[in-house]
């Protein structure tokens, strides 16, 4: 007996040394994981806020309501409490309660008000704990440069991901202990990790500006009955983005109900798939997402590439017919008459194709396209913001005369308006290709910079001498040729028009677009406005040159830059503006003697007798000197 005691002994000894050796760990974790009750405390996500402080995404206080089934009492009177304070189901409520889990949560989102009136009743067993709602102040401004984050409070779209690693934070924990029953210990108390708060992030985006440019934005589209359109305002010098407004956009404290009506009437027939789908295009950022053949304000890239390799200087003249034959494709001119004999700052003037054709040809395949790679259209522009679309070019081997000829003035190829912007930028900046981007600094709660975000700047594209003389030509389009509609006595404004037809051609669609900037002299800020299938007239001088101008009217004073009136334009009697009468429906011959009242001049399109059409429309302000544009039918 003794023997067989000894066994026994013996082996309980070996057998509580598996227990606390081998599976020691494996079951205290057990143990911690039964006795330990831990229920997570959301970390509030950080501010994002404009470059004067101004709030554009915050985090809301909510709470949260769980239960500890364990720990509950009375399960039919704590049901009974929380739907009649929540407006909630009874019955669905005490299912949740009876549910045998370690936590169970009731209803999230919860307002302060109604959970400090539950908090009042003690119920044992429920828990309330604080959690956050991200909230946009602004509803649907720059919807889509800004994006929105999901359940789980990470970011989805635009810079809500992008950032989402400074704007995250670290969630902390409250630990409970219990016995076996689940039922909390008393007088041991609840261990709590204090949550961590996100960071705040500071922008270039200016809310005055973004405001003006979407107003301006969506009049310009309701007056032409568009298809969708964009208007993007930065620094040409260091890639600070103030504005990028696209339309139609959505509402960020909602962004997924539909913005489209007829679609939103046949919502519930679609599949999941389908919806995500329409989604995703209404949440598409039209100026990094989207390609498009930019038309002529790529001339801007062409003519840049031109005087660098000396195959055209200012005083070169060009003969322009109407149209110029390259191998044997006949390619026309925007004005089918000719230009006549003109020279190279005539033909930018006059955005005249066959001089950007011959430049192209000039040039050979080989060199432009090492333009084309120094301007990076075969890269992204490496905008902080995700999704960016990248250039769509032929392939160097597969460009003859008549692709380089249409690229020469801004067909065959698709690029993003980012990517023009950013081009365009570095060819009126002294020849730098900067980085375009919204962030600027990353903040503390206090508003402490903790980090100051910095982006890459790539020196001498073109030489700072070719870039002052490109300045001074884009001047000129806009004191003399097809821009004047972007004209503003005491500023100088350069910039280049473009009316650029969409695939396929026999369409007969176009996308309107007018890329400014200004000063001149050193430029410090750019705009590109795209108006996608503007119906009636459609001429980018006409539509978005005059929207342009009247952003740069109300900018330009904002951002400190005064007028410097010329001696001309001080004794000229074009100094102001005026408002436009109202055309529609008088005869051509009326509309005349209106205008030769009122001292404006008329842009006459089409042929008829009747004022079908007018632009600018009745009661806007434009400059003294600038034409009206009517439509006769």
């Amino acid at each position: 007996m003794m023997g067989v005691l000894l066994a026994i002994i013996v082996g309980l000894f070996f057998r509580i040394g598996y227990i606390q050796i081998k599976r020691g760990d494996y079951l205290q974790d057990k143990a911690d994981k039964l006795h330990n009750r831990e229920r997570t405390l959301e970390a509030k996500r950080g501010d994002i806020v404009d470059a004067n402080g101004v709030v554009l995404a915050t985090s809301a206080s909510i709470n949260r309501i769980s239960v500890i089934h364990n720990q509950i009492d009375d399960a039919e009177g704590t049901a009974r409490i929380l739907a009649q304070e929540l407006g909630l189901n009874y019955d669905e409520v005490l299912e949740k309660i009876q549910k045998r889990v370690a936590l169970q949560v009731i209803q999230d989102k919860v307002d302060t008000e109604t959970a400090n009136r539950i908090r009042a009743y003690e119920l044992p067993g429920v828990m309330i704990d604080e959690n956050f709602q991200r909230y946009y102040p602004y509803g649907s401004l720059a919807a889509q440069t800004i994006g929105f984050v999901g359940s789980d409070s990470q970011g989805i779209i635009g810079l809500e991901v992008k950032y989402d690693q400074y704007l995250q934070g670290i969630d902390g924990q409250i630990q409970t202990l219990t016995d076996a029953k689940g039922r909390e210990v008393e007088g041991v108390g609840e261990q709590k990790v204090a949550p961590v708060e996100g960071n705040t992030l500071q922008l270039s985006l200016d809310v005055t500006m973004q405001e003006y440019a979407e107003q301006l934005l969506e009049r310009v589209l309701k007056q032409k009955n568009a298809k969708k359109g964009a208007f993007i305002v930065m620094n040409p010098q260091n890639g600070e983005i103030y504005a990028m407004a696209n339309y139609p956009n959505f509402d960020l404290n909602d962004p997924f109900t539909i913005n489209d009506e007829a679609l939103a009437e046949q919502w519930d027939t679609f599949s999941q798939e389908t919806q995500m789908d329409y989604l995703n295009q209404m949440w598409r950022n039209f100026c990094i997402n989207d390609t498009y053949e930019p038309g002529s304000t790529f001339k801007i890239i062409t003519a840049s590439a031109a005087l660098q390799e000396k195959v055209v200087s200012l005083d070169d003249t060009f003969t322009c017919t109407g149209s110029l034959t390259v191998a044997d494709r006949r390619i026309r001119c925007a004005k089918t008459t000719g230009h006549g004999t003109q020279t190279f700052v005539q033909g930018v003037q006059n955005s005249c194709n066959p001089v950007f054709m011959t430049l192209a040809a000039r040039l050979g395949a080989d060199r432009f396209y090492q333009y084309l790679k120094l301007f990076q259209f075969d890269q992204k522009t490496g905008i902080d913001v995700p999704g960016e679309a990248i250039g769509i070019m032929h392939k160097l081997e597969n460009v003859g005369p008549v692709e380089l000829a249409t690229m020469g003035f801004g067909q065959s190829i698709a690029i993003t308006p980012m990517q023009l912007m950013r081009a365009a930028s570095a060819a009126v900046n002294g020849g730098n290709l900067i980085t375009p981007h919204f962030g600027v600094n990353i903040l503390d709660s206090e508003g402490t910079v903790l980090k100051k975000l910095e982006f890459e700047t790539e020196e001498g594209v073109i030489s700072e001498d070719v870039s002052a003389t490109m300045r001074e030509v884009l001047g000129t389009v806009v004191s003399e040729g097809g821009g004047r509609k972007a004209y503003i006595p005491g500023y100088q404004i350069g910039g280049k028009t473009a009316t650029s037809q969409k695939l396929p051609r026999s369409s007969k669609k176009y996308i309107s677009s007018f890329l400014g900037f200004a000063p001149v002299s050193d430029p410090q800020v750019m705009a590109l406005l795209l108006v996608d299938e503007p119906e009636g007239i459609y001429y980018g001088g006409t539509v978005c040159a005059p929207i342009v101008r009247e952003y740069f009217e109300n900018i330009l004073p904002y951002l400190g830059i005064e007028p410097n009136y010329t001696e001309e334009e001080l004794s000229g009697d074009d100094v102001g503006t005026f408002t436009v009468p109202g055309l529609l429906g008088k005869s051509y011959s009326e509309a005349k003697t209106l205008a030769s009242e009122m001292g404006f001049e008329l842009d006459v399109l089409g042929e008829g007798e009747i004022v079908m059409e007018q632009y600018p429309g009745e009661g806007e302000e434009i400059n003294k000197d600038a034409k009206v544009v009517i439509y006769l039918e």
